[in-house]
């Protein structure tokens, strides 16, 4: 009989509960990417959901792009979100490493124009084996043509810019002019979130 009751229960408490669809930012189109549950709204606000850029897209070319998005407001049954940072798979990334060749991966700390920090990692892949002052050189470039840049993004723009592979195609131009270079890709960024405030009193 206790198992029962407890059955019940639970059964009583998912029925209590209400699904959410939730949505990517305005500049993804705000798409579809699926359902999450909660007691009320605002236990909805600040989870991360998941989408492949192909996914989102319709452009199954692009299913190695792994998209996070951050709930931040919710309207009747609809979740919006905010993009949060991004990852490509291991197979696709395993695709481009070719024999005989160098990868060089940097890490790029910057700030947005609405002061969000984001870390982004730019992965390099040159032709033939790089030496250490090549690969100095191409982490400079790398790092100095996104300060260039960065400090006209706002969160949207460096969204975009990823999407579209135009931050890539940008410092591929580059680095290219420094070591033969096959391609540039930017692997992965997060936007870090903000810490709380801290309470004084």
């Amino acid at each position: 009989m206790a198992k029962k009751k407890q059955v019940g229960r639970r059964v009583e408490g998912w029925k209590a509960k209400s699904w959410f669809k939730v949505h990517t930012p305005d500049n993804l189109g705000k798409a579809y990417i699926g359902d999450t549950i909660a007691n009320d709204a605002d236990s909805v606000v600040g989870r991360i959901m998941h989408a492949t850029l192909g996914e989102i897209t319709n452009d199954y070319a692009k299913q190695h792009m792994k998209m996070s998005f951050k709930i931040n407001t919710v309207t009747g049954d609809s979740a919006y979100t905010e993009f949060v940072g991004h990852e490509v798979t291991r197979d696709y990334l395993r695709s481009l490493v070719k024999r005989r060749s160098s990868r060089i991966d940097t890490i790029v700390p910057i700030t947005t124009k609405e002061g969000k920090k984001v870390r982004l990692t730019v992965c390099t892949y040159t032709f033939a084996r790089a030496n250490l002052s090549q690969e100095h050189a191409i982490r400079g470039e790398i790092m100095k043509g996104i300060a260039a840049q960065a400090g006209a993004w706002d969160l949207t723009t460096l969204l975009n810019g990823i999407v579209s592979g135009e931050i890539s195609r940008d410092l591929f131009k580059a680095v290219k002019t420094i070591y033969p270079t096959r391609r540039v890709e930017v692997i992965k960024s997060k936007v870090e979130p903000v810490a709380a405030p801290v309470d004084t009193s």
